[in-house]
């Protein structure tokens, strides 16, 4: 599969110019610009009906590490393409272009690696209250996974979820975002499913063009071969052009809090509203 090269996503994604109506004039005064980028929250706001919103991991590494293993994984292209269907419910998809993983074995110096393009995600995104993500804004995201990707990467059969994203401003510039999560994930073995539980509860402040962000992600698997709970601190930061105010560009980065958890990861992406 040949990748296109991230500059020229990026140049397209930032330099390419607002929707314009068929008569010439300027579309209608729309949402605020709203993105699922970057931290591991799901933000409750809806897209304007007819507007696309595309949003491309650049680079996402990780190193994780155990008495028996040390693992080191990074991502390239990891894409969420938004459409608003109406003005409370939009459907999103979900592709990473690129996957790569090593693992290697502590004692023997062993090496193994995964790579590939990965699974494919479908989700849809429904607003309950507020979809401008004003006030409190309460939304429903169901999602499904579908095994599409390369051998080593991809999930053993379907997987899928629910989140129910909230988010609540605590004055001008301080707001608190929960994201609940129950999903249907695979067994270690791929003989069956389980049942998986995710919460994520940040604070985020806007300062002038920044927003700076700070999370707590919480995930328990149920897999009956062996049960693990990870959890991370993250810290984000996303900026906004002025001359491009549906545009963004984002950083992030995780510290594993226990010895499930990856010990670090960080990413870099953008994100543009059309």
């Amino acid at each position: 599969m040949r990748l296109i090269p991230p500059t020229l996503l990026v140049g397209a994604l930032l330099l390419s110019s607002p929707v314009v109506a068929q008569d010439g004039a300027q579309d209608r005064v729309q949402r605020e610009f709203c993105a699922d980028r970057p931290g591991q929250g799901t933000p409750a706001c809806v897209l304007d009906q007819g507007r696309w919103q595309v949003e491309l991991g650049l680079f996402d590494a990780s190193r994780q590490s155990d008495d028996n293993a040390s693992t080191r994984a990074w991502d390239a292209g990891d894409l969420l393409v938004r459409y608003g269907l109406t003005g409370l419910t939009e459907l999103q998809m979900g592709l990473t272009s690129w996957n790569h993983q090593t693992v290697t074995d502590r004692a023997s110096g062993a090496r193994e690696v995964s790579k590939g393009v990965g699974d494919l995600t479908l989700a849809l995104r429904h607003s309950l209250a507020n979809p401008d993500g004003s006030g409190l804004s309460v939304a429903v995201q169901g999602f499904v996974t579908a095994p599409t990707g390369a051998r080593d990467i991809r999930a053993d059969g379907f997987e899928g979820g629910v989140i129910l994203p909230v988010s609540l401003p605590l004055d001008a510039d301080w707001s608190l975002s929960l994201s609940p999560q129950v999903g249907w994930v695979s067994d270690a073995d791929g003989e069956g499913r389980h049942a998986a539980y995710t919460m994520v509860a940040g604070l985020g402040r806007d300062i002038g063009q920044w927003n700076l962000g700070a999370e707590l992600w919480i995930s328990r698997d149920d897999d009956p071969a062996q049960p693990t709970t990870q959890s991370t601190f993250d810290l984000t930061a996303a900026w906004s052009p002025p001359a491009l105010p549906d545009a963004q560009l984002d950083f992030g980065v995780n510290l594993g809090l226990n010895h499930d958890s990856p010990d670090v990861a960080l990413g870099i992406g953008v994100a543009k509203r059309f």
